[in-house]
Parts: C-alpha cells; structure tokens; sequence
C-alpha cells in the first residue's frame, strides 16, 4: 500500500467509525475506540492492551485499559448499529450462522474460564467459551453478537461473579439457549431473517429446533446419525379419556417404530454428486441424499411427529457409511444443489474465527471481568467489519480503479 493510499484508507475508518462509536458516550472514549480499532488493525501478534498501546503514537496503556476494562458504556448498541450498517453493505442471499469457540486461557480467574470442552482445541482445557452468530453470504461475513457461556461453576458462585463483575441477570445458560438469545437480539433491530444454520451440537437436541419453528426461521442444523425421522406419516391412536380431569395429549404409535438417519441413508438410492464451491485445490465435491421426512424425538412419551422437514446426508466416496446428516426446515421445491450449497456455507464462520483470532486478537484479552470482555470483542468486530468492507472495495474497484502510476 503507498502512502497515499494508506491514508485515503485512514480517512475511511475514521468516518466508518463516526457513528458506530457514538454509543460509547463522551469524545474522549470515541477517541480511545479509535485509537484501539487502530491498534486492532496493524500487524503484531499479540494483541493484549498493552502491546497495541505501542504500536501507535498516541497509545497510552492506562487509558486504553480504562476504555476497555472500566468505562461504563454499553456495547449493545454499538452491536446494533454495526449489526444494521452490515447487513445493508452484504446482501445476496445470506444466512445466519450459529457456532462456538474457545478461547484458551492459564489460570483460573479470567471470567467464565473452567476445564470445559472446546472445539478450538479439539479436547477438554482450561478456557472460556463463547457463542456467536453471524451473517454469511456471497459479498462476506460479519459477526452479529456474542455470549460469553457461563459455567455453572462461575453462575452459582457469589464471590467469583462479584469479582469478575457479572450482572446479577446473567445466569446458567445452555449454549443453544445464547445461541436463541442473540437470535432475538438482532431479530429486534429489524434485521430480515433468515436461514438459521448450525452443526449437531445445536440441532441434534429437538430444543433449538422447536425454537427457531416457534419464531417461524427456516433452518439447516447437523444431527447425529442416531436421529430419529419417520419416513412417513405413523397412524397415530389418540388415548381414551377417562372424562376425568385434563384429556391426555399423548398419542399410540402401536407396533410402528421411526428409523434414524442412518439406516434411512444407508438404504437411500439416488445419491448424487454435488460440487458446492471451489477450494485452493479444486472444486469440493461429494455424495449427497436429500428426502422429507417428520423428526419423531420422544416419541415414546407419545409426542407427535415433528413438522415435515428435509433429512439431508453426505456420503463421501472415501467414507463406509454416510458421515453427516442434517435436517433443513426448508421448502418442498428446494433442490438438493440449492439445500447443499446453503448448509456448506456453514464453513465461513470457520473462516471468520481464524480472521478475529489471528489477525485482530480476538482471544488475546488478558482482563478478568465481564465488562473488559465484551468491550475488547466489540472494538474487534469492528476491526473485522472494516476489513470486510475493505475487501469488498477492493472486489469491485478490481477492474475500474487504474494503478496510481498508470499514465
């Protein structure tokens, strides 16, 4: 980048900044949120207060440390407006993506850290968690809001919530329950909805499907092989009444028995091969079986059968059996291709934790407490956004901007 170029970018942070930072309140903190979404954006590898507050002239640790760790604003709002100017610059048929990562940590006093299961380590260590939800499409990729997962080590302890400064209204959460809690934050902005994508850790429990079906979102989430579906509609015998009391909402299914996805797969005929995208080493490709089917969790309690929804499964030529399955609350008419392309979108928010990680220091927060936490993710949302929009810039100007020393 010339110098010239270096600073018609500088100018556009600035103004990309001018409204987002004004929640934060009086100048001197919009000045600080300048000063570290900066920081966030040139190189180094650690991106603790302290090593930013170097990087720039006018970085001060102490004020940088105030701004983040102390300073009462709130970061909602800031959310919002981020959330709203986003989603205006990255149309073309996006979809939200639900996911988790973790944050690695040593010691024990970092807030909502424990020895829990991350899938960024792939194993059990000592971190913290959080869940995310982002909006995926064609033009990029932006994060909509976070939440932090709490222990119910840290939900039920006094001491260490007064320490780390946790509000009295946060308690135990599973993370399919943040996961619906930021759904309906953005949902409350007047965001569109849109397709609800995430793996089995979210759709394999019938929980977070009910709940996105009850607030009328499509969805594509991953199942477990295990998943129980009826093929087709089971007879169902209602129970009698004894005309005593409430009538029993229960229903008989006699001697007829759901399959799982699995043995549905594995007795499918008309596997297709579908290329969804094209990778550094060629197009991705795989086999794919896609029918209608009704989840029957817990039916024998006597439940009904679930809504009617697609049972997609992926059998890879190296595999011995069908590997992944997923049910997809999406129109009858969809075709395979349509339904594989947007359940493999879910890869891009792989793609956005290695960006707000390796490059803006996503997990580099060395502060304790609640506030310093989601204040340190927000200043890196921004930086994340900016980048996004950058890149796209840089997509459309590809072809029209002549070279600075064209003649």
């Amino acid at each position: 980048m010339t110098e010239a170029q270096a600073v018609r970018c500088r100018k556009r942070l600035e103004q990309f900044l001018v409204d987002l930072l004004e929640p934060v309140g009086r100048s001197e903190r919009r000045h600080w949120g300048e000063v570290y979404v900066r920081s966030l954006l040139l190189n180094g590898e650690r991106k603790s207060i302290e090593p930013l507050a170097t990087r720039l002239p006018e970085g001060n640790v102490q004020a940088m440390q105030q701004f983040i760790g102390q300073s009462p604003w709130e970061w909602s709002p800031v959310w919002e407006r981020l959330g709203k100017r986003m989603t205006a610059e990255l149309e073309l048929d996006p979809a939200w993506v639900v996911d988790d990562t973790g944050f690695p940590k040593q010691g024990t006093h970092s807030v909502a850290v424990e020895r829990q299961y991350s899938g960024t380590l792939g194993k059990t260590g000592n971190c913290q968690v959080a869940v995310s939800v982002h909006h995926v499409g064609e033009q990029g990729n932006v994060p909509l809001g976070w939440r932090l997962y709490l222990p119910e080590s840290w939900a039920n302890d006094a001491q260490r919530r007064r320490e780390a400064g946790i509000p009295e209204g946060i308690v135990f959460r599973k993370k399919w329950e943040l996961a619906l809690e930021i759904i309906d934050q953005i949902r409350e902005w007047g965001l569109p909805d849109r397709v609800v994508l995430g793996d089995a850790g979210y759709g394999d429990g019938s929980e977070f499907r009910e709940a996105l079906e009850r607030r009328e979102l499509h969805y594509a989430v991953g199942v477990l092989p295990q998943v129980g579906v009826w093929l087709k509609p089971p007879k169902i015998s209602p129970l009698k009444t004894t005309g005593r009391g409430r009538p029993p909402t229960a229903a008989r299914y006699g001697d007829q028995r759901p399959t799982t996805a699995q043995e549905a797969a594995r007795q499918a005929k008309g596997w297709r091969t579908i290329r969804w995208r094209e990778g550094s080493k060629g197009w991705l490709e795989s086999r794919f079986w896609a029918t209608r089917v009704q989840p029957s969790h817990r039916y024998q309690d006597g439940r009904p059968p679930g809504k009617e929804v697609w049972l997609l499964a992926e059998w890879p030529e190296s595999e011995k059996a069908p590997s992944k399955f997923c049910l997809c609350d999406l129109p009858a008419d969809y075709s395979l291709r349509r339904i594989v392309r947007l359940v493999k979108c879910r890869w891009k928010i792989e793609q956005d934790y290695h960006q707000l990680k390796e490059e803006l220091g996503l997990d580099h927060y060395e502060g304790r407490n609640w506030q310093g936490w989601h204040h340190h993710v927000t200043m890196v949302m921004i930086a994340h956004a900016f980048l996004t929009l950058e890149t796209l810039r840089g997509k459309k100007n590809f072809w029209v901007d002549p070279a600075e020393d064209a003649t």
